[in-house]
């Protein structure tokens, strides 16, 4: 890949690549697997689920587990 900002050089290899693969279930309710094998469900709850006016089941925002990763 070519990397126009620094004279044309070549940017190296990535030495790692997340893979996951992301799923509707159905409304706001995804499903995550990730290559090392865990599951994920994500959706709403609290205040924006109220806000919004969903029914659905509680879930995890997707930035809840941002969140979690960071601190991890």
């Amino acid at each position: 890949m070519i990397n126009p900002t620094h004279g044309g050089d070549l940017l190296p290899d990535p030495f790692y690549v997340a893979r996951s693969e992301v799923r509707k279930v159905a409304g706001v309710h995804r499903v995550a697997d990730i290559a090392a094998g865990a599951r994920f469900e994500m959706g709403v709850h609290g205040a924006i689920k109220e806000h919004y006016n969903i029914d659905s089941p509680n879930l995890p925002l997707p930035v809840d587990y941002l969140v979690a990763a960071t601190g991890g």
